[in-house]
């Protein structure tokens, strides 16, 4: 990473940044087992108490992945009643659309599934490949984002997120930025783009500020308020509900796969395995030696990547010949782009929302 992250910075003993600020950046869920537990139930009541005559008492969102899918698991053990939102993108791996299809019937979990225009899609990720960023992958992420909190503020009801952060620590600002800024994705889509974004779901920073400190919207990392280690609960997930592995992190989109193990380490240098596989290590979940191994292995099984090579242009609108054109155009970054108005704003939320940990922190601690 310290070939492509001009932010990382080791210490005499070789231990970097990222790795010396784990402990604390995990200490905002609880530092103990207890404090995560209390934290836990009063999640469960809170969403049991919003539920109160309502079909549903929290809204999740499904991926087909391990780790949505597993919260899915998780929240109907815990005797609740979701209802799981599903954005499809136009690039849903056959696997994932089985993944979600059978687990939910088999927990009995309402689904609702959002389709963006494809037509419209397609043109704002043309113009992220053609903006030669290594952001292509926020669309998604921002859309996703955008979709899920609308749900729980028409729904009155919070908001459970598959994200987990204590296996999801590390990733080097530089290789991916901007996804929760709207005013960068529509200057992209502007300068590249073909379409006008008319449909997209979306959020300006206003309407985040709104939907968090107004409406204040209540969201849980379920994940990082219980034991879960994510190979355990693969097997589990295969063994108890038949679901099937798709192999990488992301991998249940075909483009996040493309985009992930092809252009970004052809074309940025970036491996995202090694912030991943670095953060399972922090957490617990894999040694250093079990990675080092891991990262060993090929990123793309060679006949599944030519068969990508030819179908993720050719869906795009592309010949081969634009799409290497596009590929071998030269790197840009975030800020060459991102408006300066919104980092402000970014950064006076980013205070709140510390002070906030350090009081529910403190009320946590005055239960025990």
């Amino acid at each position: 990473m310290d070939t492509t992250d001009p932010e990382i910075v080791f210490d005499e003993n070789g231990i970097c940044n990222y790795c010396k600020s784990y402990p604390e950046r995990m200490q905002m869920f609880g530092s103990t087992a207890d404090e995560k537990s209390i934290y836990l139930r009063e999640m469960i009541e809170f969403c049991k108490e919003k539920g109160k005559g309502k079909n549903h008492d929290c809204i999740i969102g499904v991926s087909g992945g391990v780790d949505s899918t597993y919260v899915a698991y998780k929240i109907k053990e815990f005797g609740l009643r979701p209802l799981a939102i599903h954005l499809d993108n136009g690039w849903d791996a056959e696997l994932a659309v089985s993944n979600i299809r059978n687990v939910l019937k088999k927990l009995d979990i309402d689904l609702y599934t959002y389709v963006l225009d494809w037509e419209e899609f397609r043109s704002l990720q043309l113009a992220f490949l053609k903006a030669s960023t290594p952001d292509s992958e926020i669309p998604t992420d921002h859309a996703i984002v955008a979709l899920l909190k609308s749900f729980a503020v028409k729904e009155k009801i919070p908001l459970i997120w598959g994200v987990n952060f204590s296996s999801e620590a590390i990733l080097p600002r530089v290789w991916s930025q901007g996804h929760m800024d709207w005013g960068y994705i529509k200057k992209i889509n502007s300068l590249f783009g073909e379409k006008k974004l008319k449909d997209f779901p979306h959020y300006s920073v206003f309407k985040r500020i709104y939907w968090n400190r107004i409406k204040r919207i209540k969201i849980f990392s379920l994940l990082d308020y219980i034991d879960y280690d994510k190979e355990k609960a693969k097997k589990f997930l295969i063994e108890e509900l038949g679901w099937r592995d798709y192999g990488g992190k992301h991998h249940e989109s075909i483009y996040t796969k493309f985009f992930q193990a092809y252009i970004l380490p052809t074309k940025f240098g970036f491996d995202k395995r090694r912030a991943h596989l670095s953060s399972l290590i922090l957490a617990g979940q894999m040694t250093r030696e079990e990675a080092l191994i891991e990262i060993k292995k090929p990123l793309y099984d060679e006949k599944e990547l030519q068969e990508h090579l030819i179908y993720v242009p050719k869906k795009l609108g592309l010949t081969r010949e634009k799409f290497e054109e596009i590929l071998n155009a030269s790197p840009r970054r975030y800020e060459d782009f991102s408006p300066s108005l919104p980092k402000f704003i970014y950064e006076f939320e980013e205070k709140c929302f510390r002070v906030i940990i350090k009081i529910k922190k403190k009320i946590i601690s005055e239960k025990n």
